[in-house]
């Protein structure tokens, strides 16, 4: 099956390292991919990647054109403060990106798209009474959530009209070796700890992330998204994908001090970040696609530190 993916980041790799391995052609989509990250991460795994922004249709067209694909898994878009730093830019990237996305799966006759939204679509300016379900309200004020639910809106228009089979994934706080580059302010807290451990430094970790957040290790978000390709549609169509925990970043640093044998921080100064009052219900995704977190906090660091090891060694 001929897979498109758009954005060659930490989730895209992830789940191409789970489809190759199965057969699949996996083909990237990505104005600035970086290359050394894409051949590090891959291994020797074959793929083609092209140059291209979401915000070109015929792009995007041609790409799945020559990719023949089946499938669409669409991870492309600005996250976090990049959205807030430029709202338009966060607009045409984000909403007019995924727009073009869901014209190509309908002009080029894909089959299925898979759309990696976010957590953060859920509006927690609400009171939360337990874990959050898929259908809590959606929408919390700021530009990266409400442009997330925006998206999610737009592309049920579109299956709504055309038909065409949907499946969503709202992923926890992704950590990983490479999401830091992308701008994720999370993946950027999970990195300088690693380093710090590994290296023997000290991580200085703003105010705002030095809080309790629910997260997800990227070769779980990866297996998610591969089963989300491939399985026969569920009955329902927007699954959580998380651990199901509300984690303390005090919890998150002596996961840290366990695998690197101790490690060092300092919270900056500034304005605190809000900690996530509830896990998400991750019970919907457990039932439908039979997917369940395979690595805990603990885990998925070792993996990472492993990871990161490797690139050193590799001089990447």
């Amino acid at each position: 099956m001929g897979i498109l993916v758009t954005g060659a980041g930490l989730i895209g790799t992830a789940f191409a390292r789970e489809a190759i391995d199965r057969g699949e052609t996996v083909t990237f989509f990505d104005p600035e991919p970086r290359e050394a990250y894409l051949r590090f991460r891959l291994e020797q795994r074959p793929f083609t990647l092209v140059r291209g922004d979401v915000r070109d249709l015929p792009g995007l067209i041609g790409a799945a054109k020559d990719a023949q694909a089946e499938c669409v898994v669409h991870t492309a878009g600005l996250i976090g403060g990049n959205v807030q730093r430029s709202l338009s830019t966060g607009f045409d990237i984000n909403i007019i990106g995924t727009r073009n996305v869901a014209e190509t799966v309908r002009l080029c006759g894909v089959r299925r798209l898979v759309h990696i939204s976010t957590m953060g679509v859920y509006d927690t300016r609400r009171a939360i009474s337990g874990a959050v379900r898929e259908d809590f309200p959606r929408g919390a004020g700021r530009g990266y959530g409400n442009f997330k639910a925006a998206k999610e809106l737009v592309l049920e228009a579109y299956v709504d009209q055309y038909k065409f089979e949907m499946l969503t994934l709202r992923p926890a706080n992704v950590y990983g070796f490479g999401h830091f580059s992308a701008g994720s302010s999370g993946g950027m807290k999970m990195q300088a700890l690693l380093e710090a451990g590994m290296q023997g430094g000290t991580a200085r970790i703003p105010a705002s992330e030095a809080v309790a957040n629910e997260y997800v290790y990227a070769r779980d978000i990866g297996r998610a998204v591969d089963i989300a390709t491939r399985i026969a549609l569920p009955r329902d169509r927007i699954f959580n994908i998380g651990n199901g925990v509300v984690t303390p970043f005090a919890e998150v640093a002596a996961a840290v001090a366990k695998v690197c044998n101790g490690v060092r921080f300092e919270i900056e100064d500034g304005a605190s970040g809000k900690s996530r009052a509830a896990a998400m219900d991750i019970s919907l995704a457990a039932a439908q696609l039979g997917w369940r977190p395979e690595f805990s906090l603990e885990a998925g660091f070792a993996d990472y530190l492993a990871e990161m090891q490797c690139a050193r060694a590799a001089g990447y």
